[in-house]
């Protein structure tokens, strides 16, 4: 009966009754203990030459009646600029190792075409390349994260490619750049050498391409106001010996980040990752016990680089994260479109957290992706846009780019399905630069709301306000029909109790708090 009326409720009157029926607590604490910054790269996106990613996200028929510069589609561009994307990875990704950047430059109707063969074997017509991507990233005022080809490109191109970027010079290659529109040098920092090397990056031994790396970056060079940060190809999720091999072999100073690439899959098979939208809860349990996974990858491989780099100078860069499920039923499986829903919402929460717990080391990450593919923060279908719980999500967290880190410690209930346990409330507190402390809490919980008091050690505050993001059903999604099933709300559960912080989460929820300094 509860259930069936809940579905009939809004945001805000779900809160209230959630609430009013708990029986579950914790506490958190709070410290201002801290020299942490949570870098702002943590909420960085990932765009690849895959399915609808580019062409049909990003990059859209001239004729589409939407707004565009150019072929690039504003509504798109506006929604990520509020969010305050930081960088954006590109092109791949496993498209990365077999993209020749001369093939993406220069008159459109004179770049060759290809077949994408990582990806449902579609022509790619090169029309959006290096020129485009970076008229993207400047839309979006964010920074580009390109990834170099390694596996089937060879060093001198990549050189070139930097220099076609970065060099202010008169060489001939930059005589070119200027040829194509572009005077001045772009200045691009952030760069991949290489993608997943021990997979479709090349089917490399750590020891292999540890020596390759350094050959490539040795001839990565900068160029006056681009001083480069070099991203080596790191583990795939729990491959420790790649992590131990790279720190150890690679000097000191060559690279500024080591990547790691892991993917939540609800069933933990990859030949069948489970539905998007149709789960039970048996599943829901399984996908949030393989998503809070990233906490022991994250606190295994910084452990292993803490061994060589104990000042911490190179980040652990996750610039593949999300969830990852059987496509939605289409002719073309390899386009990997999936909806998104509350489970969504709760894994990126969880993540975030995660990231913002470690980010002494992990300095930048990227969600795979941005656009209609995988847990993507955006869906288009021709004209139509809709935001899913995903995007809301990171809107949400958005306060906590470049703020300082707080410690935290929390003693919260646990949530149980058939006999297996998992911590039920996730959490991640920073302060600004005015004052305030935000607190992003996630309950895992699918059925109890839980009342979480908090003591903020030397923190002096006078008022709380939050948002919330909730729905009836874990599976509910956002649709072209029905675009804001889920959306933000005013959070009215936190009240000051003396010097503490009262708060009810309910069920199955993202929560983000503001705590007004005194």
């Amino acid at each position: 009966m509860k259930r069936n009326l809940l579905s009939s409720l809004g945001v805000a009157a779900l809160c209230l009754i959630s609430a009013s029926g708990y029986s579950q607590t914790g506490t958190l604490s709070i410290s201002t203990d801290s020299k942490t910054t949570i870098s702002k790269h943590i909420y960085g996106q990932f765009a690849e030459h895959l399915g609808r990613g580019i062409y049909g996200g990003f990059w859209v028929d001239k004729n589409l009646p939407v707004k565009k510069q150019d072929r690039i589609r504003l509504d798109v561009v506006e929604a990520l600029k509020k969010i305050k994307i930081p960088n954006l990875r590109w092109p791949g990704g496993c498209f990365a190792d077999e993209y020749h950047w001369r093939d993406g430059i220069g008159p459109t109707a004179l770049r060759p075409r290809m077949v994408n063969t990582n990806w449902g074997g579609v022509t790619e017509d090169n029309s959006f390349g290096t020129h485009e991507f970076l008229e993207l990233c400047e839309l979006l005022k964010c920074e580009p994260y390109v990834a170099g080809n390694v596996g089937s490109g060879t060093v001198e191109e990549m050189s070139k490619w930097i220099e076609y970027l970065n060099s202010n010079s008169t060489s001939t290659v930059v005589k070119e750049r200027v040829k194509n529109g572009h005077p001045a040098p772009y200045k691009v920092t952030i760069w991949g050498v290489g993608n997943e090397s021990w997979g479709c990056g090349g089917n490399m031994t750590p020891e292999y391409y540890t020596d390759l790396f350094k050959r490539y970056a040795s001839f990565a060079k900068d160029y006056p106001g681009a001083q480069l940060q070099k991203i080596a190809s790191g583990p795939n999720a729990d491959d420790y010996n790649w992590t131990e091999v790279c720190m150890k072999k690679i000097p000191s100073g060559m690279m500024s980040g080591l990547s790691l690439h892991y993917y939540t899959i609800p069933t933990g098979n990859w030949g069948k990752k489970g539905s998007a939208t149709a789960f039970s809860e048996k599943e829901y349990f399984n996908t949030m016990v393989n998503c809070l996974k990233m906490e022991e990858l994250v606190t295994k491989h910084s452990a292993i680089m803490d061994k060589y780099d104990p000042g911490k100078k190179v980040a652990l860069v996750v610039d593949e994260w999300g969830v990852w499920t059987d496509p939605e039923p289409g002719p073309n499986a390899g386009v990997l479109f999936q909806q998104n829903s509350l489970r969504d919402a709760l894994i990126a929460g969880t993540t975030l957290n995660i990231f913002n717990n470690h980010s002494d080391r992990v300095r930048m990450a990227a969600l795979a992706q941005t656009v209609n593919v995988l847990q993507a923060l955006i869906l288009t279908d021709k004209e139509k846009m809709v935001l899913t719980p995903t995007y809301h999500v990171f809107d949400m967290y958005k306060v906590h780019q470049d703020a300082k880190y707080l410690p935290i410690k929390l003693d919260v209930p646990n949530y149980e399905v058939d006999g297996k346990k998992i911590e039920a409330v996730n959490a991640s507190a920073s302060q600004d630069n005015t004052g305030k402390v935000h607190i992003s809490l996630v309950n895992l919980d699918m059925h109890n709301a839980i009342t979480i008091t908090t003591e903020l050690k030397d923190v002096k505050w006078s008022a709380v306000k939050g948002q919330v993001l909730t729905s009836a059903n874990i599976t509910d999604i956002n649709t072209f029909a029905v675009p804001n099933k889920l959306h933000l709300a005013t959070f009215t559960n936190a009240k000051k109790d003396g010097d503490k912080l009262v708060v009810t989460l309910p069920a199955k929820s993202v929560v983000t708090l503001e705590l007004q300094p005194l």
